[in-house]
């Protein structure tokens, strides 16, 4: 590889896609790659999701297109040759079909490669373009960008699959999800020992309905009742808490003003806020029937806090199938009782069976091997061939 054309996501002060540009650039730099980052332009300053739920229906499309625009008056001056690689770190990116036009008719010795991140889109039946309606069109456009990619990158083994069993016949490779431990990391002075935190347990996930915000509300009130010393949380980046089901929030603010449990709802955070509180928090607890490879499960994990998950779907392979992070999923009791084993052992101080700093440390490890593959040296991560299925319970760490 000559050179990396990166081209990354609009920085979302909510999302992960805040730090996702800096985290790739310091791999990329550390590897001594040739790279260049690809930038579009933002609609405005905000760095808010005004209208949608997961990326900003305005914004997403407008940077998309003006960074697709930007990356064609390269490749229109010769600046892109097929000795490079330009890597998408989204499937669904307006505008990506120009390639496609371009290199059918350019010489040869103008087309690189082309590799894209696919992180959920209609091949999850909980994911948000499904939930809008936009599964006939969104699917004819992955079919379309499958046609002409080097490569689709997605973060597990059960996501390979499900793309598979979709149709999707080009080449697969498992990376893990982007994250830069060092980075989280940073943004925290003091981490303080898990047996002198707060008794607190902290919901990051967004309050629409295929992260189960009810379930994560009718484990509070059932716990509480019991433990009523346990402050439970949800966190959002926004002016207020957002979801698509108004019958959630209306509970979730009857909650927080209830005598009978302790729920708060932090509003307005900062990205350094919600670190803050997440290193002063004992666990990070997940309902969600959508998230695959969860980046809070990441930064949860490096900030020192544990983390209680369904074992659902690609969670088993997030957590090495350590069943003391994982609950049944749909089961409140069994989430209760794990909770509850959780606080014992953080209150005996006796963290042993939990694979604390393990989790991020694989994840942190999908830059690097990303770059493998787009180099050709991660074949290795590649699933094509029908034994697919063997990758899904062995341990990654």
């Amino acid at each position: 590889m000559r050179k990396l054309y990166y081209c990354g996501l609009e920085q979302l002060e909510a999302r992960y896609t805040l730090q996702l540009q800096d985290w790739n650039e310091r791999v990329f730099e550390a590897r001594d790659i040739k790279y260049v980052s690809v930038l579009g332009q933002n609609l405005d300053d905000s760095k808010q999701i005004v209208t949608g739920s997961v990326l900003d229906a305005h914004g997403r499309t407008f940077y998309s297109m003006t960074q697709m625009a930007e990356l064609i008056r390269m490749m229109q001056q010769g600046d892109v040759t097929s000795e490079d690689v330009i890597f998408f770190e989204d499937m669904y990116t307006p505008g990506i079909e120009s390639l496609a036009y371009i290199m059918d008719q350019v010489e040869d010795k103008y087309k690189p490669k082309v590799f894209v991140r696919c992180l959920a889109q209609t091949v999850d039946p909980d994911d948000f373009v499904c939930r809008e309606g936009m599964f006939n069109w969104m699917r004819k456009f992955e079919e379309m960008c499958a046609e002409f990619v080097s490569g689709i990158i997605v973060a597990n083994e059960e996501f390979a699959a499900h793309l598979r069993i979709a149709g999707f016949s080009c080449p697969i490779y498992v990376s893990g999800l982007p994250f830069g431990k060092q980075e989280v990391s940073d943004r925290v002075a003091h981490n303080t020992p898990l047996n002198q935190r707060k008794k607190r347990v902290v919901f990051a996930a967004r309050w629409d309905d295929e992260k189960q915000p009810h379930f994560y509300m009718d484990l509070i009130e059932k716990y509480n009742a019991i433990y009523p010393e346990v402050e439970f949380c949800v966190c959002t980046g926004g002016p207020e808490l957002k979801g698509n089901n108004l019958e959630a929030i209306e509970r979730a603010k009857k909650l927080a003003k209830s005598n009978h449990v302790r729920f708060k709802i932090y509003q307005n955070l900062k990205k350094d806020d919600y670190y803050r509180i997440l290193a002063d928090s004992c666990v990070l607890f997940n309902c969600a029937l959508q998230d695959w490879t969860s980046n809070t499960v990441s930064e949860a994990d490096t900030l020192g806090a544990l983390t209680l998950f369904p074992a659902y779907r690609s969670f088993p392979e997030v957590f090495a199938n350590n069943h003391n992070h994982m609950y049944t999923p749909w089961s409140v009791d069994d989430a209760y009782e794990k909770l509850r084993e959780m606080f014992n052992c953080i209150t005996e101080g006796n963290f042993d069976k939990y694979s604390l700093g393990k989790i991020s440390d694989w994840q942190n490890g999908t830059i690097d091997r990303t770059i493998d593959i787009m180099l050709g040296n991660g074949e290795h991560w590649r699933r094509n061939s029908n034994d697919y299925r063997k990758q899904v319970a062995k341990p990654k760490f």
